[in-house]
């Protein structure tokens, strides 16, 4: 994690503020969660750097734009499992009704702190044996395992954004405080044939991961 100054220690911020040893070390919990503060055994604790936002792109993968911006990516697996897609995924990814999907939802972090609960849905036809791979390594991206598996390649995408209240699930593992809003990201990928690649559903701590669009020339949006 890029980090700045660090932070006097706890004996020293209680003199400065004035308060209790708990209220200081409360208070460094919550800036830690945030990921604001990280703590660094043995040296102290230290102010990460402020992120400014993170482009909006649907055919880059969180662990590349992770990376890009200088973070340390990883994961906690939450579901691997090929199932009977419902009609509300086969339908997007034009399948036939009851057709089977891999599906693969993930807690995604940044410097080890949860940034965005990360859902994908696949045809398994066109993915065997991805479900096996192991997906709780914070360095394994799921569109360079299609390109490299599977020689899948998506090309273009749809992206639709909103907002609505965290549910009870999304705000423990996201460490939000409820009510407490999200910011719903819902993509589809596409490959040079038109066909659909997979099908994505984000749900992104609006703080720790707030999103950026690019602008083109002549203030349109760019498409991605």
């Amino acid at each position: 994690m890029p980090l700045r100054g660090k932070l006097p220690s706890e004996r020293e911020l209680v003199d400065l503020f004035n308060v209790s040893r708990i209220t200081i070390r409360h208070a460094v919990r919550e800036l830690i969660s945030q990921g604001i503060v990280h703590s660094q055994p043995g040296k102290g604790l230290y102010v990460a750097e402020h992120v400014g936002g993170f482009e909006l792109q649907v055919l880059k993968s969180f662990t590349s734009t992770a990376l890009a911006n200088g973070r340390v990516p990883g994961n906690r697996l939450l579901e691997a499992q090929v199932i009977r897609a419902p009609l509300e995924v086969s339908r997007p990814l034009f399948l036939p009704s009851g057709a089977e999907v891999l599906v693969l939802a993930r807690l995604r972090l940044l410097d080890n702190v949860p940034v965005v609960i990360q859902t994908d849905w696949l045809p398994a036809a066109q993915v065997p044996g991805l479900a096996d791979l192991d997906w709780s390594g914070g360095n394994r991206s799921l569109y360079a395992e299609l390109k490299d598996r599977h020689h899948i390649r998506p090309v273009r995408g749809q992206t639709t954004l909103s907002a609505r209240l965290a549910t009870a699930d999304e705000a423990e593992m996201l460490g939000l405080d409820l009510p407490s809003a999200v910011l719903t990201v819902d993509q589809i990928a596409f490959d040079d044939r038109n066909r659909p690649v997979n099908m994505t559903a984000l749900v992104h701590h609006p703080e720790r991961y707030p999103l950026t669009l690019a602008q083109a020339d002549g203030g349109e949006l760019e498409q991605y």
